[in-house]
């Protein structure tokens, strides 16, 4: 096996646990709170501490991989999870839990895009799309497979099981870290920015919760807005901050970079579509169609299914039709897979919803793997901990704005037609075709790229794509 399968493999796997664990508590959560004798509404700090504990530590996470060691801070960060996880198994309060959780997302902040940079920092180039096939996988997978694998351990085990189990996990991947990956780190790490921690802390958690809890009556609509509007300041003053400082926590000027800017900005709008599959689908699925729990999973998991047969496909097709093509066409195609769930109803033959479910899962971890590297193609060495780390924001902002925008969306709809709180399954439909055009705007973003853009990463370069396009389409 190549070094460089058995490194992404390994990344992946404690991602897969990461995001396995991010979304397996949904579906428990009733009954975490009959345990701890809370009110289930609570338990919504369960899930909102977690991301904010991302929002506030991913800035820091390039700093500290160029500072100590990329493998050094993957390896505290798989500890730092583990730990955070027996915590959560332990709780037996509220307060206990929620900052057990907490603990989690820190070592969670540190795990997602040092893993990335662990990765990007231990192959070729030209084995860049292979590696990060693997690594759009536990992405896929968490949403997919946590909500029923956390209701299955619920019923049959017992809650706590939930993040037990990541204890066993833990261990191998530290071992497995400690003796295959190494520690690449920078000569002369830049000091930490500390304002900018701090600017970016509050304002990115303003944001995520802001959209976490909007309209889930867990705050007042004022203050949920008033919240946001705090986090926008404190955006802006750091952008404002970051102009000035030779070391900003989050580097803006990456965005002068014409593929990492469309890799962020494309891939902002086009996972504020995909991030509101988790919540739209076994919403439609449960309430309007009237299946259970596991029903709808085992419906939804054919997706997991596309995206896995799409690792050994990713490499071939962008060497053939290069990264430009692919993301136009591909984002194309992915929104109007996404916009098709929309006209499910409850006589629409499983295997016809299967059989679209399994293609979106295909075409949309091929839009994933071509959009993280394509971020990283014209990035040097040194710039890539700050690259990843602008990346890792993005992606978490983004997937939090797909599942708001898709809650205000049934909300606006329900208050359209006057139903209360009751939701018709058309609703559904505008809601995903709604998604669906959201995530194709992204492909204006694509449209700027040259034909040859990332022509190393995916192996031997494409030369028909570019001499079919023509010189012109190189000097854009």
């Amino acid at each position: 096996m190549p070094r460089y399968i058995l490194t992404a493999l390994i990344v992946a796997c404690a991602l897969f646990m990461e995001n396995i664990d991010a979304t397996v508590i949904s579906t428990s959560l009733p009954a975490i709170a009959l345990d701890l004798h809370e009110d289930p509404i609570s338990l919504k700090l369960a899930l909102t501490s977690y991301l904010l504990s991302l929002a506030v530590f991913i800035p820091a996470s390039g700093w500290a991989a160029d500072r100590f060691g990329a493998r050094t801070i993957f390896r505290a960060a798989i500890l730092v999870f583990t730990a955070g996880s027996i915590l959560c198994g332990l709780s037996s309060s509220l307060t206990g839990f929620v900052l057990s959780r907490v603990v989690q997302g820190f070592g969670g902040a540190m795990m997602v895009p040092v893993g990335r940079l662990v990765l990007l920092r231990s192959v070729e180039r030209s084995d860049t799309v292979r590696a990060l096939s693997y690594l759009t996988l536990p992405a896929l997978l968490g949403p997919v497979i946590g909500p029923p694998l956390g209701g299955f351990i619920t019923t049959y085990f017992h809650w706590r099981w939930i993040f037990w189990i990541n204890v066993p996990i833990g261990i191998i991947g530290l071992v497995l870290v400690t003796l295959f990956i190494e520690n690449i780190k920078e000569e002369k790490a830049a000091p930490l920015d500390v304002t900018g921690f701090l600017l970016t802390g509050v304002g990115l958690s303003s944001v995520i919760f802001g959209f976490t809890v909007i309209g889930r009556n867990l705050l007042g609509t004022p203050t949920v807005l008033a919240l946001m509007a705090i986090g926008c300041l404190a955006l802006f003053l750091y952008v404002l901050h970051a102009r000035r400082t030779p070391h900003p926590i989050l580097a803006l000027d990456l965005l002068k970079v014409r593929t990492f800017r469309a890799s962020v900005a494309g891939g902002t709008l086009f996972r504020i579509g995909i991030g509101s599959i988790p919540f739209l689908l076994p919403l439609m699925f449960q309430v309007g169609f009237g299946m259970n729990a596991f029903q709808s999973g085992s419906v939804a998991f054919i997706a997991s299914v596309g995206a896995m047969a799409m690792k050994a496909s990713a490499s071939p097709i962008l060497r053939q039709f290069g990264f430009r093509r692919v993301l136009i066409f591909n984002g194309l195609i992915s929104a109007l897979l996404l916009g098709s769930y929309g006209f499910f109803t409850p006589s629409t033959s499983v295997v016809l919803m299967m059989s679209l479910l399994l293609a979106g899962g295909f075409f949309r971890s091929l839009e994933f793997t071509s959009l993280n590297a394509i971020a990283y193609a014209e990035v040097d060495q040194a710039r890539m901990g700050s690259a990843i780390t602008f990346a890792s924001v993005a992606q978490q902002l983004s997937l939090s704005m797909g599942v708001a925008a898709a809650a205000l969306i049934l909300q606006g709809l329900r208050r359209v037609h006057g139903g209360g709180d009751t939701l018709l399954i058309a609703d559904f439909q505008w809601a995903f075709i709604i998604v669906a055009a959201i995530s194709a705007l992204s492909l204006l973003t694509f449209l700027p790229l040259p034909a040859d853009a990332g022509a190393d990463l995916a192996g031997p370069a494409h030369h028909g794509a570019a001499e079919r396009e023509g010189p012109a389409a190189n000097a854009r």
